[in-house]
């Protein structure tokens, strides 16, 4: 069955001249409004996908240069008047440890990409463009292992993203040096996947892929909830009691917090868009709880005050509820 031709121009919505800006632009409006974590409607992991394999190709120069000249060729290579030699083609997956990015499929491209870079295009000695049997096909080499390896990063660089330099030992004694680009909002245990940079193949087949595990070192002062944050923040007695203005930090930067007066401990805020970077865009919120320090080492004076308060208020029984 003859591999149908995909209009990459017409999936993002730009003109064939359209500029690596304007194909930014339409890519990146269009994986958010049919990103699945967005979009529950069933057509949207689909229109997802195709919308990624189109800016695979046209964000791409030397894959767009490649698209351009044999788009006008298709129909007359379908039919026997050409041959197309698979490229070299690497992806990176980002996501979780153990999850199959593409629902159980060999890849989460179509025929027609992978027959003409060479994903997962079939090893056949002529006609390979179009899955047409062939007298000549070839069996492919055993591709070689998987390596898989920790790389530890702070909640900081998880935040803004960073380059790490992975050595790699390799069972065959070699060593490879990698500069990695860890993005941002990366979290614990997410896989980034490097296409061909395992280990070598010993029958001659492609190399295997190197899995980079995220390890995501704990924070003294923020804790990780999704891309939300949280965390505990002191405040005195008579900032709670009157209401305050304070300093809170963030990943971002400090910003400031106002206390509503009579704020009681344990009291949760949120600070919007202060958690981390969300892979559909925007960040995640920063929830603050309040946690009332009480005052030592008082001064007479204070605990006079003290018990005039304790006088005022000896109506008041908190635990009235328990008993």
């Amino acid at each position: 069955m003859p591999v149908e031709y995909k209009d990459y121009y017409k999936t993002l919505g730009v003109s064939k001249s359209a500029s690596a800006e304007e194909i930014k632009k339409a890519y990146r409006r269009l994986a958010r409004q049919h990103h699945p974590d967005v979009n529950k409607k069933p057509e949207a992991e689909k229109r997802f996908k195709e919308v990624n394999e189109a800016n695979e190709v046209l964000s791409d120069a030397d894959k767009r240069k490649r698209y351009d000249t044999i788009g006008p060729e298709w129909a007359r290579v379908q039919n026997g008047g050409g041959r197309q030699q698979p490229g070299g083609f690497q992806w990176v997956y980002t996501g979780q440890s153990g999850a199959d990015p593409f629902n159980g499929e060999a890849t989460g491209f179509s025929d027609f990409f992978r027959t003409l870079f060479g994903e997962g295009a079939a090893d056949i000695d002529t006609g390979p463009l179009f899955g047409r049997p062939s007298a000549n096909r070839r069996r492919r080499a055993a591709a070689g292992a998987d390596v898989e390896q920790d790389v530890e990063i702070t909640l900081a660089e998880a935040y803004k993203g960073t380059e790490r330099q992975v050595e790699l030992r390799l069972s065959d004694g070699t060593t490879r040096r990698l500069s990695v680009r860890v993005p941002t909002g990366v979290r614990d245990g997410q896989r980034i996947r490097l296409a061909g940079q395992g280990a070598p193949s010993a029958a001659g087949g492609p190399s295997g892929d190197l899995f980079l595990r995220m390890r995501v070192r704990p924070h003294p002062v923020f804790q990780r909830d999704a891309d939300d944050l949280r965390m505990e923040l002191p405040v005195a007695l008579h900032e709670a009691m009157l209401g305050a203005e304070v300093t809170v930090p963030t990943l971002k930067g400090r910003v400031s917090l106002r206390i509503p007066p009579e704020t009681q401990n344990g009291r949760v805020i949120r600070l919007a868009g202060q958690g981390m970077p969300r892979p559909t865009g925007g960040h995640g919120d920063l929830y603050v709880t309040v946690k009332v320090v009480l005052p030592t080492k008082l001064s007479d004076k204070e605990r006079e005050l003290v018990t005039e308060l304790a006088a005022s208020r000896a109506a008041d029984d908190p635990r009235r509820g328990l008993l």
